[in-house]
């Protein structure tokens, strides 16, 4: 039976062969995007149902708040800035959340390597 690609393996183990952490790399680039994706689309509805807002002008205003860029179009409702407000937030975790998911495969074989040096 093959190993699975979801789980690390042990420090006690050999380091992993380069086909199976370039699938951990891959399947950790799809789970961030569809991360990216669904956060992104929480924002356009969001924005498009509170604000209210064309879609183009609520998906402009999602993906600059979700990239850290701040927000576009001024929003004057009072619902659209309690959404703007809590949406920043949540994209501030859902940033830091993804950034996690793509450095783990890569960090988790830099310090595996290193402790398969040492021995």
């Amino acid at each position: 039976m093959p190993r699975p690609v979801t789980v690390y393996e042990h420090k006690s183990q050999p380091l992993a062969p380069r086909k199976v952490y370039l699938q951990r790399v891959y399947r950790n680039v799809r789970l961030a995007s569809a991360l990216l994706g669904g956060c992104l689309l929480i924002g356009v509805i969001g924005y498009r149902y509170t604000a209210p807002m064309g879609w183009i002008d609520a998906l402009h205003n999602a993906s600059m708040i979700l990239s850290g860029m701040g927000p576009v179009a001024e929003v004057k409702s009072v619902g659209g800035k309690l959404f703007s407000s809590a949406y920043a937030l949540f994209s501030g975790v859902a940033f830091i959340t993804n950034i996690g998911i793509l450095i783990a495969p890569v960090a988790h074989r830099f310090f595996h390597k290193l402790h398969v040096e040492e021995k």
